[in-house]
């Protein structure tokens, strides 16, 4: 079987073929509903040798593709050499085009035994591939006019620390992530030299670590965690940069839109003072420990984060297998406001902070927030599931404690004022498409 797919990029041919080359490419061209771990690679990208971890279900396959026919600026081939299908070759070509170029990605294939792959299947991940490289590429070229940045990323193995690596790479920056475990730099916020050796002369910082508040009830130890890793870590961090011979230009700080607190049908804004609550008081004292980064004369800027809606982690992933079984519904009177972001576009609003002058708060969330009902009669629209069966807000309470009225039934109804009035443009305003682009679920008249 022979499977084409083509589309014309903003970029020439050989920034197109230059933006695959980078390390970072392979994390964006994988799509958020596949499960696939980076086990191996070796050589340099003209003969690369990378081995792969599929999961399927309750399996594990293991894939071996290997790099050939490599023609810089041009094109290069991966094959498989040993993995789940009978034949697997894959051709990626970059050809020019007038002031932009064209890319072709064309694939011979066999399923095990010879069976026929689903050309559904590649449709459908061949359509996010080509949508996410002509969206980075767009927000590349938006700012190719200015010098690349060498960014350290604290909690760079986090849900959006690992697409943020990965965005920033295939851009041309350079990343310094900074981890507790796992491939990086090793920092510990709360523990050993308050930074890493190599953050001085570095141009930027995002700081994305935080123990997750999201899983689980609320008890005083971890209550005390959650303040630790953000307030004091914060503090640590601001405090370190202040002291550098060269700091950054630029401190980007994940905050979250929990200062907000329970506001009901009240529109927020930026300007809106913060509310009342565990939360709300945790996310006013995390961005007031970078302060001492303001008074080194860095550029803050505080993100306050809505709801990350992909498959990766957080919501979203925790209301898939329910919806799946068709049993999802609403949270509570489902009366209360969720203000929710895409995982690219929280990419990409920590990149227009990092490029623009942008400074102070900023909501990174998406301009159409939608209440609990709404999100999940959209969700259940858009996986064709049913979405009848609500959870009483007792019932969250009584099996989720604080950590659920907080979290859970809370009403905040948040605009994205300042990237809205700054240019920014939202790769996904509505949560249908959103959710769609997410899941990979594209409605009959877009596929």
């Amino acid at each position: 079987m022979r499977f084409e797919k083509r589309s014309a990029m903003p970029v020439t041919a050989r920034e197109l073929y230059a933006w695959h080359a980078r390390d970072g490419a392979f994390a964006r061209l994988v799509p958020p509903w596949d499960t696939v771990q980076v086990i191996a690679q070796e050589g340099d990208f003209a003969t690369r040798r990378v081995e792969l971890a599929l999961r399927v279900g309750p399996l594990s396959l293991r894939w071996v593709a290997q790099h050939r026919d490599h023609i810089e600026g041009e094109q290069f081939v991966d094959e498989q050499v040993h993995g789940p299908l009978r034949r697997w070759v894959h051709t990626h070509r970059f050809i020019e085009d007038g002031q932009g170029s064209i890319l072709e990605d064309s694939i011979e294939v066999e399923g095990p035994l010879g069976l026929p792959v689903p050309r559904a299947m590649l449709e459908r991940t061949f359509r996010h591939r080509h949508e996410r490289t002509l969206n980075d590429l767009r927000r590349h070229k938006a700012f190719a006019h200015l010098p690349r940045r060498h960014v350290a990323i604290t909690g760079a193995s986090g849900l959006v620390g690992t697409a943020l690596s990965a965005f920033l790479t295939t851009g041309g920056h350079e990343v310094l992530p900074l981890v507790r475990k796992g491939s990086g730099t090793r920092w510990s916020p709360l523990e050993g030299p308050v930074l890493p050796d190599g953050l001085d002369g570095v141009d930027a910082v995002v700081h994305l670590a935080g123990e997750n508040i999201g899983q689980g009830r609320w008890t005083a130890e971890r209550k005390k965690r959650f303040r630790e890793s953000r307030v004091t870590a914060t503090r640590r961090l601001a405090e370190g940069l202040a002291r550098l011979p060269e700091p950054p230009s630029v401190l980007v700080v994940a905050s979250a839109v929990g200062f907000y607190g329970d506001r009901g049908d009240e529109e927020l804004t930026e300007d809106s003072p913060r509310g009342d609550g565990f939360v709300a008081d945790l996310c006013a004292d995390w961005e007031a420990a970078a302060q001492p980064a303001v008074e080194a004369g860095i550029r803050v800027v505080y993100l306050r984060i809505g709801v990350v809606m992909d498959t990766g982690g957080g919501a979203l992933a925790q209301m898939l297998p329910v919806f799946r079984l068709g049993l999802g519904g609403r949270l509570g009177s489902g009366s209360q406001h969720v203000s929710w972001v895409s995982l690219d576009d929280v990419v990409g609003l920590v990149h227009h902070a990092l490029m623009t002058d942008l400074h102070g708060v900023v909501n990174a969330t998406a301009p159409q927030s939608v209440t609990a009902a709404e999100q999940a009669r959209i969700l259940g629209t858009v996986m064709r599931r049913p979405a009848v069966l609500p959870v009483s807000a007792g019932a969250v309470s009584m099996v989720f404690g604080e950590m659920g009225r907080e979290l859970v039934l809370a009403s905040a109804r948040v605009r994205p004022a300042r990237a809205l009035e700054s240019g920014f443009t939202f790769l996904h305003p509505d949560l249908e498409s959103g959710l769609r682009s997410a899941l990979g679920l594209w409605a009959p008249s877009e596929s």
